[in-house]
């Protein structure tokens, strides 16, 4: 075992983490060991939300400047203790293991891999058909700012608060906000879908100049894009917390306040690392409500 090499004793789970010293983030020297603390001192409030949600995870096994892909299915090499559901997709004829992260060994496990970033399913086990979450994918245009992606979500959140239901923020890790709608139960994704799909296109209509529906003919390029098809089974979000494949630098995925995204003080290229911790330190889980509200729709 070289050097780098750790084993970390984890709950009941001895997982073994290696090349510790490699830089994953070459420009600002953050390396795989960083990360791994990162995943391991946010694990207590990620994971929360990963409970019994399929993950779909994306690798990059050389740091974010090398080849990267999507993991989908739970490797046949990982170990026994790892939780697993069978699952079968339309297009496939047999049953497919799709991973799920319930520890914080699991997460170490997959992120030593080398998944830098983890994506979740808006619906659970045991019934994968049925959605718990609506998603407003807000993405920004190549020209918009993330100005116009701020007042996009705020004129969201008016919407949402007409029709008596209240919508989370939180950044995609990038330029984008996901706005989550937590759902009781009972919601096919067609449904859920559709009342997005409808929500967005009444604010494109109301906000023709700002924002646009995905697919829609006033999709361009300087408008903030309410994507729908997110609310699909077998579509993944990047989950709260998560790191995001960013150049120069690590960005978080990061849940916020309407407050703050009012007041407009804040970037989404200002949440490092080490700021969430930080932040989840002072405030903890803003998006803690998502796990504990049941709320309808029309």
């Amino acid at each position: 075992m070289n050097a780098s090499s750790e084993t970390w004793q984890l709950g009941s789970q001895a997982v073994q983490v290696s090349h510790l010293e490699k830089r994953y983030w070459q420009q600002v020297e953050f390396t795989k060991g960083e990360m791994l603390h990162y995943y391991l001192q946010i694990a207590s409030v990620a994971l929360p939300h990963f409970k019994d949600r399929p993950v779909t995870l994306r690798m990059f096994p050389q740091g974010v400047e090398g080849v990267s892909y999507y993991l989908r299915d739970c490797p046949d090499a990982a170990p026994d203790w790892l939780l697993r559901v069978q699952y079968r997709p339309k297009t496939a004829t047999h049953l497919v293991p799709l991973p799920l992260i319930d520890n914080a060994a699991s997460l170490i496990w997959f992120a030593n891999k080398g998944a830098i970033e983890f994506h979740l399913w808006s619906s659970h086990v045991p019934d994968l058909t049925e959605p718990d979450q609506a998603i407003f994918d807000l993405d920004p245009g190549d020209t918009t700012s993330f100005h116009d992606v701020r007042e996009a979500a705020l004129r969201l959140h008016e919407k949402l608060e007409q029709a008596g239901v209240r919508g989370y923020p939180k950044t995609s890790g990038g330029r984008g906000l996901h706005i989550y709608v937590p759902l009781g139960a009972g919601y096919t994704f067609e449904r859920v879908r559709t009342w997005v799909k409808v929500v967005g296109q009444q604010l494109a209509t109301t906000y023709p100049d700002l924002i646009s529906i995905a697919g829609g003919p006033t999709h361009r390029g300087d408008h903030v894009t309410i994507d729908y098809g997110q609310n699909s089974v077998g579509r993944n979000t990047a989950a709260s917390y998560t790191l995001r494949a960013s150049t120069p630098y690590p960005t978080v995925s990061t849940p916020l306040s309407w407050e703050e995204l009012d007041a407009g003080n804040m970037h989404p290229a200002d949440l490092t690392p080490q700021v969430v911790l930080e932040r989840v330190g002072r405030l903890g889980d803003l998006f803690a409500p998502v796990l504990h509200t049941d709320q309808h729709i029309a």
